[in-house]
């Protein structure tokens, strides 16, 4: 007797699968256009590997800055046609401005628009079937959790959140007092019970989280030992929670903290800090040119929008725990913080209407280039707070000094992956963003925040 079996596609397999096909359709649909039509533009020659590879190469760099690799947005069809023509335009453009890496620009001006559409329909028909197939009801991963100490319907919205094929079936709770917080939950965790309650469910995976005493997690280890030697899945919450959600569940791990959360090597590997500053010097340069040029614009603005001072200064904390004044330009009106230091909100009525453009374009944070070229700040890090709420936080929320093992940085996991932060369960989630980028950076991840950082900006998110 075994438990129940089905097909499952992991978050990291999807998101590979869309890159895959989306190449794959667009090469093949192009190929079909030259064989059945009179289309000569992208045709099939010893140069085709070479505008190949540029094509794919531009396709899946604006793809992902477009978030066709959302997997929660891949979902929705109205959301993949904008931004399929959004990735596509981009795409062709960049495709048409790189000649020696692409084919000479045709005569006849229509090619270019047969080649624009061919490649929006193939990427539609192609999203369309993984709707209606890999992200139907038939592929999702159904999931019992079984222990105790969190909030079931939480968790439950945050795994969802994260992962539109990861359904919470159930909560098996094992302690006396554990709350039925869902109306899903199964009935109280019965080691007798447990085979047929994943057969009756459709149960595809365990989650094992807290188990309340020493009886129950001895007869919860011989059960899910059973169902280990027939190769039924069985995994640790924690960890799953963290692989779905891209953050460290800091909430519920506090007394194997240090145990559970090994610092990147990332923090101690010479070569990897080394170049992390050569980038953070580079862009910062570029960064004030682009300052520099935006000033007059920003100033004219400012003249008529704010009516007071373009730059302003304020503490923050900074790596270790050092204050610095990082610079921003102004976008609150001078009397902002008459009643003291506030938690901004979002759209906050404190912005004057030409503040909350800089604020959702991100214009405001140019200045802090500055400080990234001075050493205070990184591009990349946590986002730096001000002496008081980090005191505040400090005191509710678990090791929330662990952020400052790091420089903060303009940008962050954070601020690209959570939701604007405007008050301590927020300041929470953030926490759990900024832990993980700690605990998991690297080149690649950096790359990840910048692209989806471009992906902020362009679809004006900024606050």
């Amino acid at each position: 007797m075994s438990p129940h079996r089905s097909i499952h596609f992991g978050t990291s397999e999807r998101k590979l699968l869309l890159r895959i096909f989306d190449v794959v359709w667009v090469l093949f649909t192009l190929y079909l256009l030259g064989l059945f039509f009179k289309f000569e533009y992208f045709s099939i020659n010893s140069r085709f590997w070479t505008w190949g590879v540029t094509l794919a190469v531009y396709l899946l760099v604006f793809s992902s800055i477009f978030e066709l690799y959302d997997l929660q947005k891949a979902s929705k069809f109205d959301t993949v046609l904008k931004n399929v023509v959004l990735a596509t335009s981009v795409t062709v453009l960049f495709f048409l401005l790189t000649p020696i890496l692409t084919p000479v620009l045709p005569d006849n001006r229509l090619q270019i628009i047969y080649f624009y559409f061919a490649i929006v329909l193939s990427l539609l028909l192609w999203r369309y079937a993984y709707i209606s197939l890999v992200s139907s009801p038939r592929f999702y991963k159904r999931v019992l959790i079984i222990g105790d100490h969190f909030d079931v319907d939480l968790v439950g919205r945050q795994l969802q959140r994260a992962d539109p094929n990861y359904t919470l079936v159930g909560y098996l709770p094992t302690g006396p007092s554990s709350p039925a917080t869902v109306e899903s939950v199964l009935p109280r965790f019965n080691t007798r019970d447990l085979t047929y309650l994943i057969r009756r469910h459709r149960i595809n995976e365990v989650l094992i989280s807290d188990v309340n005493s020493a009886v129950d997690r001895s007869e919860v280890n011989e059960e899910l030992l059973k169902l280990l030697k027939r190769g039924f899945p069985v995994r640790d919450f924690h960890q799953l929670y963290e692989e779905k959600t891209l953050r460290i569940p800091v909430q519920h791990i506090e007394k194997d903290f240090y145990k559970f959360f090994p610092f990147s090597r990332s923090n101690e590997n010479k070569l990897y800090l080394f170049f992390h500053r050569l980038a953070d010097v580079a862009i910062s340069i570029t960064g004030m040119l682009i300052c520099i040029l935006l000033i007059p614009f920003i100033a004219l603005g400012n003249l008529f929008g704010n009516r007071g001072s373009l730059f302003y200064k304020q503490e923050r904390v900074g790596k270790n725990g050092e204050h610095f004044n990082i610079c921003k330009f102004r976008s609150m009106r001078s009397d902002a913080e008459e009643k003291g230091p506030q938690w901004a909100q979002k759209n906050d009525s404190r912005a004057s209407r030409f503040g909350k453009f800089l604020r959702r374009s991100r214009l405001d944070e140019f200045p802090q280039f500055f400080n990234i070229l001075k050493g205070d700040m990184s591009v990349i890090g946590p986002r730096p707070e001000r002496p008081v709420f980090v005191k505040e936080l400090s005191r509710d929320l678990p090791y929330y000094d662990t952020r400052q093992v790091i420089k903060p940085g303009l940008t962050g996991w954070a601020q690209v992956m959570g939701d604007y932060g405007n008050c301590h369960a927020d300041s929470l989630e953030k926490l759990q963003y900024d832990l993980y980028y700690i605990k998991h950076r690297n080149i690649f991840l950096d790359i990840t925040i910048l692209t989806r950082t471009l992906s902020t900006i362009i679809f004006f998110r900024g606050q």
